[in-house]
């Protein structure tokens, strides 16, 4: 007997568990968790739409350093059940305050290379303004409130776990974050 069958991963930690994912038909929403590489023409084309004018696409990719330090990789976590009723409500939220025609909001879990797309975010509407508000309100929300941690590993073997909500949108430390 191994010892991973001896101690097997709980299943929020199992790879070969993902993807997870959530739809609301009626809204057209549409949430995934996923260990595979993100497909932004995916995202896209669920939230398409013959009454959308607007479909706006965010991916946020890991970069090569952070605060002077060279990046090797990144890893995120998160515990499903939670993260996807989070999200879902993040996307009705937007649904209803910009009137939206389709949300599609995808996060990878596990390795995330240098260059490669941690979180996909697909919004559809009527109209440019309502889109491009949705967009970045769908990813700060994300980012405050979704249950996913990320470990940033340095090339010099360096790591740090960190929470997505304790940097704004221009990569400030907030106030009373960090440790």
């Amino acid at each position: 007997m191994t010892t991973q069958e001896a101690n097997p991963l709980p299943a929020h930690l199992d790879p070969n568990t993902y993807p997870r994912t959530y739809t609301d038909t009626t809204k057209n929403i549409h949430l995934t968790l996923t260990y595979a590489p993100l497909d932004a023409t995916t995202q896209l084309s669920q939230t398409s739409s013959p009454a959308a004018g607007a479909n706006i696409l965010f991916l946020g990719t890991t970069r090569d350093t952070f605060e002077g330090r060279s990046v090797s990789q990144l890893s995120y976590t998160a515990y499903p059940p939670l993260t996807l009723k989070t999200l879902a409500g993040i996307a009705e939220a937007a649904v209803e305050t910009h009137k939206l025609v389709g949300v599609s909001i995808a996060h990878r879990l596990g390795t995330v290379p240098i260059g490669e797309a941690s979180i996909a975010i697909a919004v559809s509407s009527g109209h440019r303004g309502a889109a491009w508000r949705a967009g970045e309100e769908v990813l700060e929300a994300c980012k405050e409130k979704a249950e996913i941690w990320k470990r940033e590993e340095f090339v010099d073997g360096g790591m740090e776990w960190r929470a997505n909500a304790e940097r704004d949108g221009e990569g400030r430390l907030l106030k009373g974050e960090g440790i």
